[in-house]
């Protein structure tokens, strides 16, 4: 596939590593040449320094043969330009926007091909984040929380604690341990090594385990697996640009929300934004004394979200030594995602990983409904469309123990029509059915394309 990247941010950058790792030609406009330089220094891709709304400079990078153009320039207005010029002037066929502003949703008119800014879908890494760090406060025993087919099934990831009625058995015995929850775990890692998911595999504390079920029944499944947390009724926020600003318009009401911001002027901002029901707090969330002030140590959650990475460890690190419960740290380069695991923070979030999978879905080939990219890209777990019949299709009609899955992927659920199915090795998947599959490494992500791709007798 020929994509088209305009940005090479930290976003733009992002999506070119996981697009030309699965052999895409990709070109990237960037009107910063050192930094095309660096990129095409460590990327086989092309890079083409300028102003991507000029129609000169998109020729000169191949818009005319391109399939997929992904806007992600830091200002909206770049970005829906690009969308806009080349619609009207290389057609296009697929326009992917990133857009900050929540005035701009997809589907708008505004935003439609004919009579618009031609954008066929928009993308919002600081709305991808805020969702991300809202589901691991609505449960906060998960590591990962990951909604499909319309959020009637959940992928749920938890460390196994020790205790738990999981722990110490193999999977196969689940059924009898926990007779009133319909599950299935789909993946297990132990010391970052992934194991085969099978009946004879036994859980063991510390494990962490990826886990399906029916969303209703997503605590119950987690607490099978590790000691149920008491309810988050006390968040602390360490940072409030447009993310830390998100969050909190949607917890407030739900708990009780302070928020530490350096910016004088920025504060006075979110106070009268957020008004009574959050508490506006001046100073560095690094400072001791003001931790101390803010009452963390009475904090179900402590959530940093500064621009500054360094910062974000710091205080989470602080956090925790000063008694808060749970520490959720936003971390832009991928060494410090390495370094922090393992250590007292409990979560380590990537906003590139958080908005990949958004982007990876108009890139699969086959009829994939979602994508998301898990344990820092090295795994995925996809909503697939299975299509065709029994002749043209490699998966239809057939039950799940008769499809040649590659090592360790397993198809987890089935949702079928407003029927949701755990998957067994004699469930048999029909046609429109929505698999939802977990992959343990990307690399295999071609050959489950395969498998689900309608043949040619399939009219």
């Amino acid at each position: 596939m020929n994509i088209l990247i305009i940005g090479a941010g930290r976003v733009g950058t992002s999506v070119a590593e996981h697009l030309v790792s699965e052999r895409n030609d990709i070109t990237v406009i960037d009107t910063d040449p050192q930094r095309l330089r660096d990129l095409q220094e460590r990327l086989d891709l092309r890079g083409v320094c300028g102003n991507a709304i000029q129609p000169s400079v998109l020729r000169e990078a191949g818009a005319e043969d391109c399939d997929l153009l992904v806007a992600c320039a830091p200002q909206d207005e770049t970005n829906l330009t690009v969308c806009k010029v080349a619609h009207d002037l290389f057609n296009v066929t697929t326009s992917i926007a990133r857009l900050r502003s929540p005035e701009f949703v997809e589907g708008a008119p505004l935003l439609a091909r004919e009579g618009g800014f031609a954008v066929d879908h928009v993308i919002c890494p600081e709305q991808s984040v805020t969702t991300y760090i809202r589901k691991l406060v609505e449960y906060p025993e998960a590591l990962r929380v990951i909604e499909f087919a319309g959020g009637r099934v959940t992928l749920a990831g938890v460390r196994a604690g020790a205790g738990s009625r999981l722990v110490g058995h193999r999977l196969d015995e689940i059924p009898t341990l926990v007779p009133n929850l319909d599950m299935r775990v789909v993946g297990l890692f132990r010391r970052d090594q992934p194991l085969k998911a099978d009946g004879s595999t036994r859980i063991e504390a510390g494990d962490e385990a990826f886990v399906l079920t029916r969303t209703a029944a997503v605590t119950e499944v987690l607490c099978a697996l590790r000691e149920r947390d008491r309810p988050v009724r006390r968040v602390l926020i360490a940072g409030g640009g447009k993310v830390g600003l998100r969050l909190a318009r949607e917890l407030r009401g739900r708990c009780e929300i302070r928020l530490i911001e350096f910016d004088r002027q920025r504060c006075e901002y979110l106070a009268a934004e957020l008004g009574s029901e959050v508490l506006v707090l001046h100073g560095d969330a690094t400072d001791e004394d003001l931790m101390t002030d803010a009452n963390v140590g009475e904090t179900d959650v402590f959530i940093a979200l500064s621009s500054d990475d360094e910062d974000n460890i710091l205080s989470g690190l602080l956090s925790k030594r000063l008694g808060a419960r749970r520490a959720i740290v936003l971390i832009n380069r991928r060494a410090y995602t390495e370094l922090v695991q393992g250590t007292q923070i409990d979560v380590a979030i990537s906003p590139q990983h958080a908005v990949i999978g958004e982007l990876l879905a108009y890139v699969r080939r086959g009829d994939i409904e979602a994508v998301h990219s898990m344990r820092q890209g090295a795994a995925e777990s996809l909503e697939i469309i299975a299509r065709g019949d029994r002749r043209s299709s490699k998966v239809v009609s057939r039950r799940i123990e008769q499809i040649d899955l590659p090592e360790g992927v397993q198809i987890g659920a089935i949702v079928r029509g407003d029927e949701v199915i755990m998957a067994h090795h004699d469930t048999v998947i029909q046609t429109d059915d929505h698999v939802i599959v977990f992959l343990p490494s990307k690399r295999q992500v071609r050959a489950v394309e395969k498998l689900f791709q309608v043949g040619a007798t399939f009219f």
